[in-house]
């Protein structure tokens, strides 16, 4: 099931994308999905007519891997760690499809970084990893945008990523989905700079999620960011990047100066 959070113009909605491609439309549901079983209204809209909104506005955290594939660790001068990496990123950073990424004036070097996400279902600590799938709700994309010379300058990675926008998330949240082997395709104003597959990372999905509920009482919405393929790059104001994830569907958003 696709999950989607949107609105036609007025109040936010949440609805059940049906349809193959091209000829999506959206069945909308009452409530928040990750809350109740969605309940369809009856009331019908064509994908094309609406403003697809981030899937989910997380009201706890937004937790990032960093290094969880051996060849992006190596592009950035390293060896990737034993354990996961994990950073925090606040929910400001979050925005949705084809919303603006926007570059502030303290950092001069930002990058795209194609990521899947996984998306909590339920509140939960100190989960195995053989029962991780009872606690994910479902997946989708993420841009971990990054500041690259906020990144090196400060040592720690809390202004580099979750500078206002710089977390997009999208299109929607897919809630059934074997992550084992997904390709990851990233395309940097159309050209392919990012082509892996989720079966290279270092830590799989379980590994994760219970990594790091060890360490944080997980709620509904948080979202897990497992991490980057090799190829990342620097983007320049008007450059447009598309992230594509198999099963899930496409992420594209433009970057920005104000």
């Amino acid at each position: 099931m696709r999950i989607a959070r949107y609105t036609t113009g007025e109040d936010l909605a949440y609805g059940i994308v049906e349809g193959g491609p091209g000829e999506e439309f959206i069945l909308e549901v009452v409530g928040d999905p990750l809350y109740q079983t969605p309940q369809p209204t009856g009331q019908r809209v064509a994908l094309a007519d609406v403003r697809l909104l981030a899937p989910v506005i997380p009201r706890s955290k937004i937790l990032g891997i960093g290094k969880n594939y051996a060849e992006h660790a190596k592009e950035m001068g390293g060896e990737a760690p034993k354990d996961p990496l994990v950073f925090l990123v606040p929910n400001t950073a979050v925005v949705g499809p084809d919303d603006p990424v926007v570059m502030p004036e303290i950092t001069q070097e930002v990058s795209y970084e194609g990521e899947l996400a996984v998306v909590i279902g339920r509140f939960c600590k100190d989960v195995p990893r053989e029962r991780v799938d009872e606690v994910v709700y479902g997946y989708t994309i993420a841009n971990d945008a990054t500041a690259r010379d906020l990144q090196r300058g400060d040592g720690q990675w809390a202004r580099a990523k979750g500078l206002d926008t710089f977390c997009p998330l999208g299109p929607w949240i897919v809630t059934d989905l074997d992550t084992s082997d997904l390709s990851i395709v990233t395309r940097h104003n159309g050209k392919v700079v990012q082509d892996g597959t989720t079966a290279d990372m270092i830590h799989d999905v379980a590994a994760l999620v219970a990594h790091c509920s060890q360490a944080f009482t997980l709620l509904p919405g948080d979202v897990i960011l497992t991490g980057t393929p090799a190829g990342v790059g620097l983007v320049e104001s008007g450059d447009r990047v598309e992230i594509e994830i198999e099963g899930i569907g496409t992420l594209g958003n433009h970057f920005v100066r104000r």
